[in-house]
């Protein structure tokens, strides 16, 4: 005899249940059990890619998988015991001494090797997840749906509704964004921040859209979304980085497992182009700030030049051979944590030292190169970043200073006469108000000089990151854990 030909996963028949495929050679070797089985009992066989297998039993097409998934199925073939519609034994593979046990058959598959295991379901292949996962999370957003005209090409519209940074993007079909949102673990109508300047609400969704938009994979989602909530902070206070006349824009500095684990770069032209990562989680928070939260250049961006960061600015830290505890352990985290580091930054100086071999006189050459962070004649206004490469920091490692040394010692060498800071001192009109001229300034207020390290092994060349005003009236540094 053979068995009942219809079963749902909400109603499965009690007695025996095999699911198998015919792709799979253990299939193949237990078919004429089944058939065997189906003889004596009542069997119902579910095939996962012909229903024609195996010959001799009416197999159900489960074809869609939605058995295999229902009974939550990873191995075929796997054969099932059911009653009263419970689930009661299961085995995956073929076991002879397990199947006779089932099956209550003795003698079942007596001339044949006593185990042989199964291959992989095919609900775990990854068309079959991203597929099944896409319509899924496709039907949950609530974005507003753009059509294109059928002449119009994707990427043009993209650039003609005001989409793009300048830059193609990738056009966020809802395929796509549910890929995207497979990323990260948080609702995709989860409410992230107000994003400036028109403080609009941001969801998960309006996020993942923008990293499409970028060009991110899923596993940079979190780091953007990270990202988006240091920025939207009032002490980041993106607002007035967008309205000010000034360069600066965002940089984002990754620390923590997260950056290796996506593959950022921290090494060789770590500030430059040809990571995907680096590139496109800096594009992803631009795009949301200009695409949710109306930040356009020469509406509310009123940068006077800008800076060829406002594309992107981003990167990781170079953390396993830095001879000092990396920003985001300074910052109060943990090593293990991932974290992302916004900094309002004005671009990117230069700083040259081929021949210093000793800490005292490569600090020296980066105070002399520091004091002109903003203006040589300004003190206290602006903050910095310092990017030291693996051959400076070799000095300094060589030379047992510790990262809160070379800041203290950097920070001795910027104390400012007053006389010579001020307004039409050396005559130039810029400078400090007349009141600072007896006095002795810092050039960095308390905590804002921070200091990294990254880039390739060769090269005696560091980077120096300007600022925007600090503090209060400007930008704070703000650093948030990247979450799943």
């Amino acid at each position: 005899m053979t068995a009942a030909s219809v079963a749902a996963p909400g109603g499965l028949p009690d007695g025996l249940i095999a699911v198998v495929k015919r792709d799979c050679p253990t299939c193949e070797f237990v078919a004429p059990l089944l058939v065997a089985i189906a003889d004596r009992q009542p069997l119902t066989v579910f095939s996962q890619d012909d229903p024609d297998f195996p010959a001799g039993v009416d197999a159900v097409d489960d074809t869609a998988l939605d058995v295999s998934f229902a009974l939550g199925i990873d191995t075929v073939p796997t054969l099932l015991r059911f009653a009263d519609g419970v689930e009661t034994d299961r085995l995956e593979g073929w076991s002879r001494p397990h199947w006779q046990a089932l099956t209550g058959i003795g003698d079942l598959g007596a001339d044949l090797t006593d185990y042989r295991p199964g291959c992989g379901s095919r609900t775990h292949d990854p068309e079959i997840v991203d597929a099944r996962l896409v319509a899924a999370t496709a039907g949950r957003l609530q974005s507003r749906r753009v059509e294109l005209g059928a002449g119009e090409d994707e990427l043009e519209a993209m650039f003609e509704r005001g989409y793009s940074d300048g830059l193609p993007v990738v056009p966020p079909t809802a395929e796509r964004v549910a890929r995207m949102l497979a990323g990260t673990t948080r609702e995709p109508d989860e409410v992230v921040a107000l994003v400036p300047p028109d403080l609009t609400s941001c969801t998960v969704e309006k996020i993942a859209i923008n990293a499409v938009l970028a060009g991110c994979k899923p596993e940079y989602l979190p780091v953007v979304i990270a990202a988006v909530e240091a920025a939207c902070t009032d002490e980041f206070n993106a607002h007035g980085l967008l309205c000010t006349t000034w360069f600066s824009g965002p940089l984002v500095l990754v620390n923590g497992p997260i950056g290796r684990a996506i593959g950022m770069n921290s090494g060789v032209n770590a500030l430059g182009q040809g990571n995907r990562a680096n590139a496109t989680i800096g594009r992803a928070l631009q795009l949301v700030i200009r695409n949710v939260g109306g930040g356009r250049p020469g509406e509310i961006d009123r940068a006077t030049l800008g800076n060829p960061g406002k594309y992107t600015f981003c990167f990781a830290e170079r953390e396993h051979d830095s001879p000092w505890e990396p920003l985001h352990v300074e910052r109060g985290f943990a090593a293990t944590q991932s974290t992302v580091t916004l900094f309002g930054a004005s671009g990117l100086q230069g700083m040259c030292d081929q021949l210093s071999r000793d800490p005292e006189s490569l600090a020296r050459s980066f105070a002399a190169c520091l004091r002109v962070v903003g203006h040589p004649k300004n003190a206290f206004i602006w903050d910095a970043m310092i990017v030291v490469s693996p051959e400076h920091a070799r000095v300094f490692r060589e030379g047992g200073w510790s990262k809160t040394r070379f800041r203290d010692e950097v920070a001795a060498l910027l104390r400012l006469p007053g006389d010579e800071i001020v307004r039409g001192a050396g005559g130039i009109a810029e400078g400090m108000p007349e009141a600072f001229a007896e006095h002795t300034l810092p050039k960095f207020r308390d905590g804002g000089l921070h200091i990294v390290h990254a880039g390739g092994e060769a090269g005696l060349f560091s980077a120096i990151i300007g600022g925007w005003a600090s503090g209060a009236v400007g930008s704070e540094v703000v650093t948030r854990e990247v979450r799943s």
